[in-house]
């Protein structure tokens, strides 16, 4: 913080104080401790006092000396605290781990290498339980405990309610997997997405394949809940738009792990394709029991972790599971920052959600070395800029209401590798890319 002229003289006036303390003061204690004092000591304490005054405002001057030209001072001890608020527990744990591990990355790498112009990153995790009510508790402890700025939401129920909470505190909040396309509106300033764009923008690249590989019949099995409906609705109206391309929608709970039933009812449309979707994590399960039931068509789903889905579905996901990302897992960059991830963590493959929590730490940090750590600035300046993060498939910037404007993830199945060295500790299967779509129209809210 800046001192002020006033700063000054109330350390003379406290210097006085001392002064007049060290002769006699008026309370009962004090007037029986201070009969004991010689006159030596009454000198000695003054001459300290003037001492320490003449350091206060030698010291005033040094941090005068030291302002920056936006009052930040460019020589603090206080560290920056980000906000970790993702799912370490319930539905979302394998999303929130990858994210809250490839932030803690980021803070490590920056503080080795000298932190924000001398301060260090602090990352305070919060649980959300992969629950809305949660993570409202958790935002505003954050908040309270002085974090300039939070990233990590994985379930859009989660960032449905945390992006109002974020946008009345003024607190930049930045969205990992929450989809849903109500959760920005056209006021939204606080709110930033970082890897899954709004769910009517996810269909279209669905289509884009569908035709491409001459695709006319695609079943898919959404979740009954906000991600899963929105990506409904989202296909439902891009798929009406495309001609001689048909569908067959199936919703289940949120927490299925059987779909069998679903399936079936898919098997007299015959699709060329399945949507697995919103399921987490169901992904895997709906692989192998497609392969089960004799589906021989590629399955599809919405950012789930590729990890996860082959350790599930094992050779069943092998050149049948395909997966958008916002990740370039060919990138040098990537295969970089994927080495460094594995060597830091107990993860065994760098997914996405790594890959855009260590870009959340990067752009936060480069917002306070630009116009410090006041979260209203950061705001504003991040929406001013665009990012080239590493390991992204994309570069990152925003529309004035915080989605992606340029997003273009990578559609990819999970091929049978072998990985590049030192990438996947997985197994030796790596992503093969299946499609590059050109970057995605911003969803703007009505």
């Amino acid at each position: 913080m800046q001192r002020t002229p006033w700063s000054r003289w109330a350390a003379l006036f406290l210097a006085f104080v001392f002064l007049l303390a060290a002769c006699g003061g008026d309370g009962d204690d004090e007037a029986e401790d201070e009969t004991e004092a010689t006159e030596e000591t009454a000198d000695d304490e003054a001459a300290d006092a003037e001492e320490a005054t003449e350091d206060t405002v030698a010291g005033d001057a040094a941090d005068e000396e030291d302002q920056t030209d936006d009052g930040a001072t460019a020589d603090s001890s206080e560290p920056i605290k980000i906000g970790a608020l993702t799912s370490l527990t319930g539905n979302f744990t394998p999303w929130g781990i990858q994210t809250r591990d490839g932030m803690q990355l980021a803070v490590d790498e920056i503080n080795a290498d000298g932190g924000v112009d001398g301060r260090m990153l602090e990352l305070v995790v919060v649980d959300d339980q992969s629950n809305a009510e949660e993570a409202v508790a958790g935002l505003e402890r954050l908040i309270e405990d002085g974090v300039i700025a939070v990233g990590g939401a994985i379930s859009s129920d989660v960032g449905l309610n945390t992006s109002g909470f974020a946008e009345q505190a003024e607190v930049p909040l930045f969205l990992v997997k929450a989809g849903s396309d109500a959760i920005l509106t056209t006021d939204s300033r606080y709110t930033f997405r970082t890897c899954l764009p709004a769910a009517p923008m996810i269909a279209g690249p669905i289509a884009q394949y569908a035709q491409s590989e001459g695709v006319t019949k695609i079943g898919a099995i959404i979740a009954d809940y906000g991600w899963g409906r929105a990506v409904e609705s989202a296909m439902m109206n891009t798929f009406d738009a495309v001609d001689g391309l048909e569908y067959q929608i199936e919703v289940a709970p949120v927490g299925e792990q059987d779909f069998t039933t679903y399936l079936r009812n898919l098997q007299e449309f015959e699709p060329e394709l399945i949507v697995a979707t919103g399921h987490p994590p169901g992904s895997g399960p709906i692989t192998v029991q497609a392969a089960d039931l004799g589906f021989e068509v590629p399955v599809t789903g919405a950012y789930t972790p590729f990890a996860l889905v082959a350790g599930g579905a094992g050779e069943a996901a092998l050149s049948r599971y395909a997966d958008f990302k916002c990740a370039d897992s060919d990138s040098d960059d990537y295969q970089e920052l994927a080495v460094r991830f594995l060597e830091a963590t107990d993860n065994t493959f760098l997914e996405d959600d790594a890959v855009a929590g260590y870009g959340i730490v990067t752009m936060v940090a480069a917002a306070v070395a630009e116009v410090g750590d006041d979260p209203v600035a950061m705001a504003e300046w991040l929406h001013t800029q665009t990012f080239d993060l590493p390991g992204y498939a994309f570069p990152v910037s925003w529309t004035e209401w915080g989605e992606l404007a340029e997003a273009a993830p990578i559609f990819y199945v999970i091929g049978e590798g072998p990985a590049p060295e030192g990438v996947n500790e997985a197994g030796d299967w790596y992503p093969e890319v299946l499609i590059k779509p050109e970057p995605l129209t911003p969803y703007e809210p009505s």
